[in-house]
């Protein structure tokens, strides 16, 4: 097959953003016509449609940087969740292996636990996950331990309350994490991925399967220096629920 040349690649691209319900990024924009025109230089691809937006106000919006989304008499496409709300498994059935996780794959913490609805009766101070990265009796440099927060969403549409409680537990924690399904609309995705790079919160990807969540980082949490009064705040509460759990994280 000859090559495309660059209207029919603007042609193909918009057939393809018009056929995506809820959007598609601009890096799956191009493999897709990569894959079916293989003939066609990518440079060539990529240069042609960087503008769908401004090409084709009527038919194409941007609502976040690399989304391509239709629009429809002047409003975006409503993205429609993949999975019914009623057929997701509980929130809790992901903690202990987001916490093995967090701790055998990411390598961010040398202790964790799952920890969320223990308790507290404050979301501001109730994570799904707590993590303690502390030195080992085999480090000869020792440093203080600092605490790693996640909050884990099973259901897509509720990024902004992840974020929200992501952000109230660095008064606490040197990092705190957001764990949302692979699910979420590509438009909630890539404000939720701005916002976490912009505020230095953490930010993974998983399935929503039980048996195979396949965690995936996206954005690394940056370590910032927590409001002391709260980590102890933080840490009486805990010794107050859990002794045990207390000592297995700070002991």
């Amino acid at each position: 097959m000859a090559k495309l040349s660059v209207q029919q690649i603007r042609d193909w691209a918009k057939q393809i953003v018009l056929d995506s319900p809820t959007g598609i990024r601009y890096g799956d924009l191009v493999r897709q016509i990569l894959e079916q025109h293989p003939e066609t230089p990518k440079n060539t691809v990529q240069g042609s449609i960087w503008d769908l937006d401004a090409r084709y106000p009527d038919l194409i919006h941007k609502p976040s940087r690399g989304l391509y989304l239709a629009a429809q008499k002047g409003s975006i496409v409503p993205a429609t969740p993949v999975v019914e709300p009623a057929k997701l498994p509980r929130e809790e059935e992901f903690y202990e292996s987001f916490a093995d996780w967090l701790k055998n794959d990411l390598d961010e913490v040398t202790v964790a636990v799952a920890w969320g609805g223990a308790g507290f009766q404050k979301k501001w101070g109730t994570p799904d996950v707590v993590g303690v990265y502390k030195p080992l009796a085999s480090h000869r440099i020792k440093f203080d331990l600092e605490i790693v927060s996640a909050e884990i969403k099973v259901e897509p549409n509720q990024p902004v309350v992840a974020f929200g409680q992501a952000v109230a537990y660095r008064l606490f924690s040197a990092k705190s994490y957001v764990v949302m399904p692979s699910t979420i609309s590509p438009e909630d995705y890539g404000r939720l991925e701005s916002l976490c790079i912009l505020f230095g919160i953490g930010l993974v990807i998983f399935e929503p399967d039980v048996k195979n969540p396949n965690f995936a980082i996206r954005v690394r949490a940056q370590r910032f220096s927590p409001d002391m009064f709260y980590v102890n705040e933080f840490a009486e509460r805990l010794y107050q629920i859990d002794p045990g759990v207390f000592n297995q994280l700070f002991g």
